[in-house]
């Protein structure tokens, strides 16, 4: 079963023009020459029906669900295509059902394509794992989040990964110059006349999306009134109508740039903090977990135990965005955020890490001291497993005793500040250490 094929008698109105112009073989595949150039492994893998368990992983528009339909056309086994958004368990089940009842009564292989792989939780995974490994199923994953975040690690194990890089305006200029000329799948049975400036605008703002690029310059083309020879003229005001997104210079170093101005604003301004997670996710297209991943660290690095809470608005951000996606978590992410700027700001935890690190190397190694080792065994006593002083039998749960092994005994790796919720911290780590 093939779910990539297209009906013979569709017209070139009756889908999406980025849908019908989908290439159907490596010769139209635009991009990702890395991978599927002239000798490269997944390419002859595919030319040869020899494709096994794979993971592609790279940005929106790239070309990964593109690459999935190349090979359900190369394939003489059975492609069946599943949206981890919706897929449950109990589908993954019926395909290997079927998938072990073609191979047994025909020899025939089944390929599932996985789309969006990162939205498929552990549990669906683990039932796809046995499969995957015994070769009932050759596993085609796509994901534009990291697979080894999201992946479990059997099956990412199990599977080779293949990155696929983000495509440039060229590769949008020759997607919509294809469409341009294809009069059975593209726009060539317009009449129509197009500057290229407005081409050049919409490649520049699809931003190395070629499926946004070829929507836009659809929607240009459908909606312009014709002229009065019935040609429609495509100029550069009707391509920025099509396609609103700005040009904005968003090369790597100004993404690592703006998210270090996001973390550094995280210290000292809720505005600016605010300004550049959403100019980043905005105008520059970043990924939005990006800033959440950089939020929970913040939350230890610079507030620390002088709010604790924010973590926790951090991580719920996080789960906010997971389940509800882009836009609906903007309010949540922008709640966090400012949640975060707004605390009491402490770097003590960094400070306890870096000094309990120093003092790890210092000593090389550690003998437990005998009262804190294990003494749930007979003969413990014998071996001098005694002396532990159980806090909960003392006045305000606590006795001092030495915890810490004899060489750093004395040493003190966390010290609370005055800041926020920490004061209360530092006033009982000072109370503590007046005990006898």
């Amino acid at each position: 079963m093939d779910l990539f094929s297209y009906s013979q008698e569709s017209t070139p109105g009756g889908r999406l023009l980025a849908d019908r112009m989908r290439p159907v073989s490596l010769d139209e595949y635009v991009g990702q020459e890395h991978i599927i150039g002239p000798g490269k492994l997944l390419r002859r893998a595919i030319e040869a029906d020899q494709v096994s368990s794979i993971l592609l992983y790279g940005p929106p528009g790239c070309g990964k669900t593109t690459l999935a339909h190349i090979i359900s056309n190369h394939t003489q086994g059975n492609f069946v295509r599943l949206n981890a958004v919706d897929a449950s368990v109990k589908d993954v089940r019926e395909i290997i059902e079927q998938a072990q009842n073609n191979k047994a009564m025909y020899g025939t292989k089944t390929i599932l394509f996985l789309d969006e792989v990162h939205r498929f939780n552990s549990s669906r995974q683990d039932a796809l794992l046995p499969a995957v490994e015994k070769g009932t199923i050759i596993f085609i994953g796509a994901t534009t989040e990291n697979p080894f975040h999201y992946v479990n690690g059997a099956l990412l194990s199990r599977s080779t990964l293949f990155q696929l890089e983000a495509l440039t305006k060229e590769h949008s200029l020759a997607a919509m110059r294809r469409a341009l000329d294809d009069a059975e799948k593209g726009l060539g049975f317009m009449e129509l006349r197009v500057d290229e400036e407005a081409l050049d605008h919409i490649a520049s703002m699809a931003n190395g999306d070629i499926r946004r690029a070829l929507n836009a310059f659809e929607l240009a083309a459908m909606t312009t009134s014709p002229l009065a020879d019935g040609t429609v003229h495509i100029t550069l005001d009707v391509a920025e109508e099509s396609i609103r997104r700005p040009i904005v210079k968003a090369d790597e170093s100004t993404q690592y740039d703006v998210l270090s101005a996001f973390h550094k604003s995280i210290r000292g301004s809720s505005d600016a903090a605010l300004f550049w997670f959403l100019y980043a996710v905005e105008k520059l297209g970043m990924d939005p977990m990006t800033f959440l991943r950089r939020l929970i660290a913040a939350s230890s690095e610079d507030i620390g135990l002088a709010n604790p809470q924010a973590m926790v608005q951090a991580v719920s951000a996080l789960e906010a965005y997971r389940n509800n996606g882009w836009p609906e978590a903007k309010l949540n992410i922008a709640q966090a955020i400012l949640f975060a700027v707004e605390s009491p700001k402490s770097n003590a935890v960094v400070m306890a890490i870096s000094s309990a690190m120093s003092a790890m190397d210092e000593i090389k190694s550690a003998e437990v001291p005998l009262h804190l080792r294990d003494a749930h065994y007979k003969g413990a006593e014998k071996l001098g497993h005694v002396g532990y002083k159980y806090p909960h039998n003392f006045p305000n749960h606590f006795v001092k005793q030495q915890y810490l092994p004899d060489e750093i005994a004395d040493r003190t790796f966390y010290k609370a500040t005055e800041q926020g919720n920490e004061n209360k911290i530092r006033q009982n780590q000072q109370w503590r250490e007046s005990q006898k």
